[in-house]
């Protein structure tokens, strides 16, 4: 079977995984402090202000409590997205508010935002479609003028960049992902970023426990009866750990070699794919715009849509369709939202395989079969 992700994990990982159990420390330590200043040194932005959890779902979720949502306010999020963030949103107290989004590209645009943009709006939350950037700085500019947090979901999204930029720091916080199908990838984990130097204070307590000392080996350095409870609201624990900080550590070193196959491969895809019938290739990027290539999308006439991706299937070629629309699932209590852009393309759109371990061989044979059963059949993607 060519899987749809696979991570790329090898010696290098291994040596890191076995430093750390030859210092006899496997939890939060200098290995989580270390890769998060490297990754927030990768983002520019201050050390501080970043911080490894054990998920990016965990990510989205403490974000979202340091925004203190309640009754009566709403979060705007594209319905195209993971469920984790609907999820954050209600788990916060507040009402999700689905956004459409661009057809072909899948992200937000900022009209698609301001429409769904009421006086009860504390927050947006954007996704960067398939490592996509989207119209991320529009939407950051539309937000701080009024007042409104903005959260980017960049779990996808390590080495996306606009003008030289990253994703994930032109809002006021950032989660990414890095559980074992994502671009860089350490098992499980995660990375929050906080702007506000206050609110990552409390994140940091947050995300152990409530406790403003997390450690109680430091707390002894200055000061008796270390052993005492300092907890000053409710929290969690999701906090990340040094085995899978240490591979973090590897792949970010390793993430401009992943991202560069992953544009080759996306690359090989446009044109093989170019004069396929019946098929309508993801958009080229703007100007300035620099993607992590986590998707591959295409899109076809949605009458043969499931049947292409059984056959592929079939051949040995696993896709799928990233991500269900979340106004459809009832429990968010938006079933009846409009959004003509996301019904579109939710029959249409069909993910490849994309991942640095395949071959160019891997990737004909996925547009081969493609091809094949594209053509075997009736029908044209709008284009």
């Amino acid at each position: 079977m060519i899987n749809l992700f696979q991570p790329q994990v090898g010696d290098a990982e291994l040596a890191a995984v076995a430093e750390v159990f030859e210092r006899r420390w496997l939890g939060h330590g200098p290995r989580t402090t270390a890769f998060e200043d490297e990754f927030a040194e990768h983002l520019g932005v201050p050390p501080d202000r970043v911080l490894f959890l054990n998920s990016g779902t965990a990510s989205l979720f403490v974000g979202l409590d340091l925004l203190d949502l309640g009754p009566g306010d709403e979060v705007v999020l594209p319905s195209v997205a993971f469920i984790a963030a609907a999820n954050a949103v209600v788990s916060a107290g507040a009402r999700p508010v689905f956004c459409d989004v661009d057809p072909r590209t899948l992200n937000p645009t900022l009209a698609d935002v301001e429409r769904a943009v009421t006086p009860a709006t504390k927050a947006v939350v954007v996704l960067h479609y398939g490592g996509y950037p989207g119209d991320v700085v529009a939407i950051a500019e539309f937000c701080a003028e009024r007042g409104i947090d903005l959260l980017e979901d960049a779990a996808c999204s390590p080495a996306s960049r606009v003008d030289g930029r990253a994703a994930g720091s032109f809002g006021d916080l950032a989660i990414w992902s890095f559980d074992a199908a994502k671009v860089m990838v350490t098992g499980d984990g995660g990375m929050l970023y906080v702007r506000d130097a206050d609110r990552a204070e409390r994140a940091r307590r947050l995300v152990y426990h409530g406790l403003r000392h997390a450690s109680g080996l430091g707390r002894a350095r200055t000061a008796g009866q270390w052993w005492k409870l300092d907890v000053e609201e409710v929290g969690r624990r999701v906090i990340g750990n040094d085995l899978t900080a240490a591979i973090g550590s590897v792949q970010l070193r390793k993430l401009p070699a992943m991202v560069a196959r992953r544009r080759e491969i996306v690359e090989l895809y446009d044109r093989e794919l170019a004069d396929v019938a019946g098929l309508a290739l993801p958009p080229p990027l703007p100007a300035g715009h620099e993607s992590s290539y986590y998707f591959y999308w295409v899109q076809m006439d949605p009458a043969i849509r499931d049947d292409v991706a059984s056959d592929l299937f079939a051949e040995g070629v696993y896709t799928t369709f990233r991500y269900e629309p979340l106004h459809r699932v009832p429990l968010y209590g938006a079933v009846d939202a409009e959004l003509p852009g996301t019904e579109w393309l939710a029959g249409r759109t069909l993910c490849l395989p994309l991942h640095p371990g395949l071959s160019d061989e891997d990737v004909r044979v996925v547009a081969d079969r493609l091809r094949k059963a594209v053509e075997s059949r009736p029908g044209r993607a709008d284009r």
